[in-house]
């Protein structure tokens, strides 16, 4: 499996190949195209697998960066799968339209970082997903054709301030968007086959206890609607992330609830795209209320 990520090695980004013994830059070959961003607007994942055949492991010592650390839009589809809705205990009916909310790139590290407890609330929750990275752009992309606008696969954790959300009426944009509340990563998988997506499963786990377990094809808005229905008013780019829904098991949905705290290891897999692996810790070494921890 050819995976592709970005990092940072002796304080310079590159992208470049994933081996078991290190990461192969490949960046510095592709001058013309300075992100992964770049990369796949140019239609250059093969380009890459090739120079990748053969050349050395360069880098042994990194720290994973988010794989397209430039998107234009990163846009979440919320409450997509049918135990989700029912989660809320406010008797309605499953709904008509997807919930779609959007993330600045910010609000996301790499893997094997941590995620941020900030001091003003200390609600930090996980939420494991698939995320897609658009290939060619589109607008009013029919669902059959969806797939061929994805150019790869990575994983999410779509880590979020639960008492944020509910400050207001009808968005939760503010919840979902403090600093290095979240993660993608740790690479890209080129997308190859629908199978990759209609046959996958999901799990969350919080220091080895599975949380999280679904398919993607229990999908209230499969994949291919998602694509349809956000192209329908905003054209897609390359590059786009799409965070695809979570699956039921969030810390919030426990009673009492499971948030996440410093030490914490939450990991979001998928078979055949990988293992997302982060640890959690506070922004500051103050407890909730500003104080100083002993």
């Amino acid at each position: 499996m050819m995976r592709f990520a970005t990092y940072t090695a002796k304080d310079e980004v590159f992208y470049g190949a994933v081996h078991d013994e290190g990461m192969i830059a490949l960046s510095p070959d592709f001058p013309h195209w300075p992100t992964l961003r770049d990369v796949i607007a140019g239609d250059g994942l093969a380009a890459l697998k090739d120079a990748a055949q053969g050349k050395p492991v360069t880098h042994s010592d990194f720290i994973y960066e988010i794989p397209v650390p430039n998107p234009e839009k990163i846009l979440c589809v919320g409450v997509n799968f049918p135990d989700r809705n029912a989660e809320y205990k406010d008797g309605s009916a499953a709904p008509k339209h997807m919930s779609l909310f959007p993330r600045f790139a910010r609000s996301f590290t790499g893997a094997g970082r941590s995620l941020i407890r900030p001091p003003e609330n200390h609600t930090l929750d996980y939420e494991g997903e698939v995320a897609i990275v658009i290939s060619k752009g589109g607008r009013r992309i029919k669902a059959e054709d969806a797939y061929d606008h994805i150019a790869a696969l990575t994983l999410c954790n779509e880590g979020t301030i639960r008492d944020w959300v509910r400050h207001a009426k009808f968005n939760v944009t503010q919840g979902k968007n403090w600093d290095n509340s979240g993660a993608i990563g740790p690479w890209l998988v080129p997308f190859t086959d629908a199978a990759q997506l209609d046959d996958a499963r999901i799990e969350t786990r919080v220091n080895g206890e599975v949380r999280q377990e679904d398919t993607l094809n229990r999908m209230m808005f499969p994949i291919r609607e998602e694509i349809a229905y956000i192209s329908t008013f905003t054209t897609l780019v390359p590059g786009d992330i799409i965070i695809t829904g979570t699956p039921t098991g969030a810390g919030a949905r426990f009673d009492p609830p499971k948030y996440l705290v410093p030490g914490d290891v939450v990991e979001v897999e998928v078979e055949g795209i990988g293992i997302l692996r982060n640890t959690v810790e506070d922004e500051f070494d103050t407890d909730e209320f500003g104080e100083e921890k002993a």
